[in-house]
């Protein structure tokens, strides 16, 4: 089992990797992809920068010297976290159990620009399979993504609901198909519905294949949906904290204390995710209070299995 898994390889995970490292917890770190650093042309506002350096310089400079120091670094898509007195982190490399668990994949993912999206959000359209999926059961869901993520949340749907479709909106897919989840990959024109969502949909003029045959979808079709699924791209810490059940701020951010942990015990948020001022300086600082203290939480762990060894030794 591991002691610490920081999930980002940005500014905040591995911020968070340096101290836990230095604190002798030998972290797991996850790298599901550069996230916003990548569209930064030049960061000149940061401490120690002579000359400015770009995004993605910034990302490979802190992963070299993370790896320098011993940390171990997994480059897997996160597709969702469970557990009960530890936590189960899924990926596409396979399962790890850990005793602490630092989010710091960035802010949490824009809407896609697709008409309805947005103005049917707790209307009929989700970020969270395992959160929801039991107000849709024995109903037809539809699931908007082309990767695992989306795969593993249509999986999650197809244990409730009647039928379960994956819409790639014109992108190829990146997951293995299953036998009982249908895909479309023609391009979606819009989420449609009166008060509540009723469908999705199709573009006209598209020409798309079906993964699953025997779906028979055509161009400009209607396809009825009660609840459509966000689950573009790969899992965020917003969506990872949603689904553990951790509160999120009004605003949507991952709530944290003083020392980053969330409202569940040993889980920890940095970056951007907790919301505020999105600096790569914020997010270092808050790395760094994670890492500090998921360590002592493990720490912690162990002292009070220490005390419990001891009282049953002298009973």
């Amino acid at each position: 089992m591991e002691k610490v898994i920081i999930i980002g390889a940005g500014p905040a995970g591995i911020s968070a990797a340096l101290y836990a490292v230095r604190g002798n917890l030998d972290p797991l770190v996850i790298n599901n992809g550069i996230g916003a650093l990548e569209k930064a042309e030049k960061i000149e506002n940061y401490y120690g920068l002579e000359h400015p350096l770009s995004g993605q310089k910034l990302y490979d400079t802190g992963i070299a010297q993370a790896k320098a120091l011993g940390v171990r670094i997994l480059d897997a898509q996160v597709l969702g976290v469970g557990g009960f007195d530890t936590f189960v982190v899924k990926t596409t490399e396979g399962e790890f159990e850990t005793q602490s668990l630092i989010l710091a994949t960035g802010s949490k993912r824009a809407a896609p620009k697709i008409p309805g999206v947005k103005e049917f959000e707790g209307k009929g359209v989700s970020y969270c399979a395992i959160c929801d999926a039991f107000f849709y059961r024995g109903k037809d869901v539809a699931v908007l993504g082309n990767g695992d993520f989306a795969m593993h949340e249509a999986k999650e749907l197809s244990n409730t609901a009647s039928t379960v479709t994956i819409y790639t909106n014109g992108e190829e897919p990146e997951f293995t198909p299953e036998e009982n989840i249908s895909v479309n990959t023609m391009k979606i024109q819009s989420v449609e519905g009166d008060d509540l969502v009723s469908g999705i949909r199709l573009e006209p003029d598209v020409q798309a294949e079906e993964i699953k045959a025997g779906v028979g979808q055509q161009a400009n079709d209607f396809c009825p949906a009660e609840g459509v699924f966000i689950a573009m791209g790969t899992a965020g810490s917003t969506e990872i904290a949603r689904q553990m059940g951790a509160e999120l701020t009004e605003k949507g951010n991952i709530k944290v204390n003083e020392n980053m942990e969330t409202t569940i015990p040993g889980l920890y948020a940095a970056g951007d995710c907790t919301g505020g001022l999105l600096q790569v300086a914020k997010a270092v600082y808050e790395g760094a209070q994670a890492g500090i203290n998921a360590g002592k939480y493990v720490r912690s762990l162990k002292q009070k299995s220490k005390i419990k060894t001891e009282n049953l030794t002298g009973l």
